[in-house]
């Protein structure tokens, strides 16, 4: 591949202050928890909403419908509107399934409801592998037409919402984070059921010891390589840029703009993604995080570089074998994991026709 594409950056780190400083708001965002009554006094819930029914589901997973419809009854349920591919929501799912080992057996029911970014996390064969892979023991829904998405009028991944035992949603939060605040809620969520149906509530109050991850404040946004999905933003450094459907030549640039993928080889323009046409190609990219991922699918293998030489195992993330990602599944894979953040110039040497890349994304 090019050699000069080692030197070749050439924007600064302010273009990204600003857009990570976006994103770090809109995914931190939360409504504000409901303060709870005091003891004894009633609770005026004329302000609440119900939670709307499961619907339009595709494939039940952990459950079927009539056990899901009956566990439903009764319970403070956390409904966990997710996708298998996004890491903001995998990074959630440590603190979700602890949360249900340690309070199932006092009326907290989880439904994950599997609300898919991508065509690929429709199959349930996909989101069943997902399910072992995360140790997930609790129901989840294949929400495939977001219909149930729709029902709660959702826009985010990963969003929580828990509703008490009477059904009224209590507590609503978007994105990673505020988990001491959820746990919280849950915890007072279920002593007030056990108060209404006269059962004994353990007092420990203690929260479940799970180190989060840490976000970098300044960051590169997340990356869409398919036309449809990154309409509206300029992400692409190629001169020849989106060609929606069609089969196109690429040629990486000598230089690089920061924050934006640059194609090279062969690729298929697709609504969600880029496929690799020829027997090899390239990605590079110029970006500003501790933490790289992307989105693939299809089979083949992707070298790792960056600043120019084979990824080193400091920085390797643990997709990574040496240097060499293989791809074998639809799935997301972690490139990059360092200590700090950083301007780097990533650069996957991908081989193998076929392979799709999807979208970046970063920590």
């Amino acid at each position: 591949m090019r050699g000069e594409l080692k030197t070749a950056i050439v924007l600064g780190v302010a273009i990204a202050v600003a857009i990570a400083a976006m994103s770090a708001y809109l995914s931190g965002f939360e409504s504000e928890p409901v303060v709870p009554a005091a003891p004894g006094e009633p609770i005026d819930k004329s302000g609440f909403r119900t939670a709307p029914s499961i619907v339009g589901i595709a494939e039940y997973i952990n459950t079927t419908p009539e056990n899901l419809s009956q566990d439903i009854e009764g319970m403070v349920v956390l409904y966990d509107i997710w996708t298998y591919s996004c890491i903001n929501c995998l990074r959630t799912l440590p603190f979700i399934t602890a949360w249900d080992e340690k309070y199932s057996d006092q009326g907290l029911l989880i439904i994950g409801v599997h609300s898919p970014e991508f065509e690929f996390e429709k199959d349930p064969e996909n989101v069943r592998t997902a399910v072992e892979k995360y140790n997930i023991e609790y129901p989840v829904v294949m929400d495939n037409d977001w219909e149930t998405w729709n029902a709660f009028e959702n826009r985010y991944w990963p969003r929580k919402y828990i509703a008490d035992h009477e059904g009224y949603i209590r507590y609503d939060h978007i994105g990673e984070g505020a988990y001491k605040e959820t746990e919280g809620v849950i915890q007072q969520l279920l002593a007030e059921r056990a108060a209404a149906m006269n059962e004994q509530m353990p007092t420990n109050g203690e929260l479940v010891d799970i180190e989060a991850f840490q976000h970098t404040r300044s960051r590169t946004p997340e990356l869409y390589l398919g036309y449809q999905l990154a309409f509206g933003r300029q992400q692409i450094g190629n001169d020849e840029g989106f060609r929606p459907n069609n089969i196109v030549e690429y040629t990486a640039p000598d230089a690089l703009q920061t924050h934006m993928f640059h194609m090279e080889g062969t690729w298929h323009n697709g609504p969600e993604s880029m496929r690799l046409e020829s027997a090899e190609g390239a990605v590079h990219l110029v970006y500003v995080a501790k933490e790289v991922n992307i989105v693939a699918a299809g089979s083949g293998t992707i070298q790792v570089y960056l600043d120019g030489e084979p990824i080193s195992p400091e920085h390797a993330g643990a997709g990574v074998d040496g240097h060499t990602v293989t791809v074998s599944e639809s799935d997301l894979y972690n490139i990059v994991t360092s200590e700090a953040a950083g301007q780097h110039l990533l650069e996957l040497r991908v081989s193998g026709p076929g392979v799709e890349i999807f979208t970046y994304t970063f920590g």
